[in-house]
């Protein structure tokens, strides 16, 4: 082979690398792109997924504090019935202690 076929073989086998190496890094670009692409997806999946686990917890939170309150006034409406009940059996007693106080003031100034 002349010296000149083989320069030449030489520059398209150049050449051949440098397409090689062009096709290789805009293959590189891309696998990069679309790898930064499905990262924000997953990255806006996962805070999505967290937005509505963060709403959950706070529906069954919302619904616990209800049931406590409810309970709460529940045991509150129990025991102010109960002092009304003690109050009103003791009311008569109250009356005539008040009643046998007040004659003893009476006849103690008579």
């Amino acid at each position: 082979m002349a010296r000149p076929e083989v320069l030449e073989e030489i520059r398209e086998a150049e050449a051949d690398a440098d397409d090689i190496i062009a096709e290789a890094e805009a293959d590189r670009e891309e696998t990069i792109a679309d790898a930064r692409g499905r990262a924000a997806e997953v990255r806006e999946e996962a805070e999505a997924e967290a937005a509505d686990l963060q709403q959950e917890r706070l529906a069954e939170a919302e619904e616990e504090i209800e049931a406590d309150r409810e309970e709460i006034l529940a045991e509150g409406e129990a025991e102010r019935e109960q002092l009304e009940e003690r109050a009103e059996g003791n009311r008569d007693d109250v009356v005539e202690y008040v009643v046998e106080c007040f004659e003893e003031a009476v006849h103690a100034q008579t």
